[in-house]
């Protein structure tokens, strides 16, 4: 059941109340509040939860928010061109970071506009065009719909005008992605206007850029989500198709992870992308042949932390039935530092690690003997124990192994039928 909601005038309303007619202190009256809402099965997470400020010390009247003020005076500024307007812009973009409430009420007082205008009329000055991006970024973080034609055309003019500018670039392509969780329309929309391309050349020309790789990939990824309640059909796997042929995505991203071989942070993200557009045999074959594969054993034999990012990517290579990623897990025996096992523990408390042994058995029954030299069952026995949610999986593996598996009959019919 929906909860309920309300505007955040009630909330103010209600809040000044509590100070003028019970004389609470601005904490109590604004805990009281609260309290009062949510025993009511009132939704919250889009009120701003600070008691309203005057603008000035000189008045105590049109007391507001301070993103609201914020935004007031950026208004001033942008229609005086006045000189204050970039430091409006910071002010804004801070109160916008302090959550999502305060964005929600920013943009219910026709935040958008405003800001949009003060990216278009930056024009060469790259001081106030950063400011007012940022602005914009931190304004649709979490409101993908604010983003309108205009709006879209305005990134990718920003993204092509500015892309040997590293900073603008990591920019305009944060607010893209911000654009585009949670919203299809925005990612067809981009996708048709050649985003795909602008964000695979922002990889490849600022390849030894971490933050831009790092932003571009994940809006790269974020082109293949499905995650929009709104639309039955998304084009997840078309976007994943166009990104693999028509920008050359694979080795886009192979490459750029063997740029920053100790950047944990980057390499996830770019493992996590290249999972993602491994969706057809010949794309994890692909990924075999440019190298990725034989980088990411590397990976696994001398770097504990990466051994947990890449592992997602290697069990959706070894589901897609690549056989040469058979051939180079038998390598793998011959290495003491990394074995199936050694895979498997790092991540016991994982249901991926027992899809990875099922699959390896699954496919090449030679496999198993020496699975169960290395004492799979026992490890594996220790995941059902000890996780749920490994339940099916595990005993999948298991059986899969040859060993014996108790399977459980959920329900004979003896009792009753189904109508009582």
């Amino acid at each position: 059941m929906a909860k309920r909601r309300i505007t955040q005038e009630t909330f103010d309303a209600v809040v000044r109340e509590n100070i003028d007619e019970f004389e609470m202190d601005e904490s109590e009256a604004l805990r009281e509040a609260i309290e009062q809402f949510e025993s009511q099965g009132v939704d919250l997470s889009s009120i701003v939860k600070a008691v309203p400020k005057a603008s000035s010390e000189e008045t105590t009247e049109d007391q507001t928010h301070e993103v609201l003020q914020a935004l007031e005076s950026l208004r001033t500024a942008l229609e005086s061109s006045s000189t204050s307007m970039l430091a409006d812009l910071k002010l804004f973009t801070e109160q916008c970071s302090l959550g999502f409430a305060q964005r929600y009420l920013a943009a219910q007082k026709e935040a958008y506009p405003t800001i949009l205008s003060c990216c278009q009329s930056a024009d060469e000055d790259k001081q106030k065009l950063s400011a007012a991006l940022a602005a914009l970024s931190a304004l649709t973080d979490g409101q993908p719909d604010l983003l309108d034609a205009e709006g879209q055309g305005f990134l990718i003019g920003t993204l092509r005008t500015h892309q040997e500018d590293p900073a603008l670039t990591c920019l305009a392509v944060q607010t893209v992605r911000h654009c585009c969780l949670k919203h299809e329309q925005n990612r067809q929309d981009l996708v048709k206007a050649g985003v795909l391309r602008l964000l695979a050349g922002a990889i490849t020309k600022h390849v030894k850029r971490p933050e831009v790789v790092k932003e571009a990939c994940i809006a790269l990824r974020v082109m293949t989500f499905d995650d929009d309640v709104r639309v039955p059909f998304g084009h997840a796997h078309e976007h994943a198709k166009m990104i693999v042929l028509e920008q050359n995505g694979l080795k886009v991203i192979v490459e750029a992870a063997k740029a920053h071989p100790e950047n944990m942070s980057v390499l996830s993200e770019l493992c996590a992308t290249l999972s993602r557009l491994a969706v057809r045999n010949e794309f994890c074959q692909d990924i075999v042949d440019l190298g990725g594969l034989k980088f990411m054993m590397t990976l696994l034999a001398n770097s504990l932390d990466c051994q947990v990012i890449i592992l997602v990517l290697f069990v959706d290579i070894i589901v897609n039935k690549v056989r040469s990623v058979v051939s180079c897990i038998q390598n793998l025996q011959k290495n003491a530092k990394l074995n199936y096992i050694s895979l498997f523990t790092l991540l016991v408390t994982q249901k991926q690690s027992c899809m990875l042994l099922r699959n390896l058995v699954a496919r090449t029954r030679d496999f198993s003997q020496p699975i169960l030299e290395m004492g799979a069952e026992a490890l594996i026995g220790q995941a059902l124990a000890s996780h749920r949610d490994c339940g099916d999986v595990g005993r999948a593996a298991l059986r899969d192994l040859g060993c014996q598996v108790e399977l459980r009959e959920l329900w004979t019919g003896n009792k009753g039928s189904l109508a009582n």
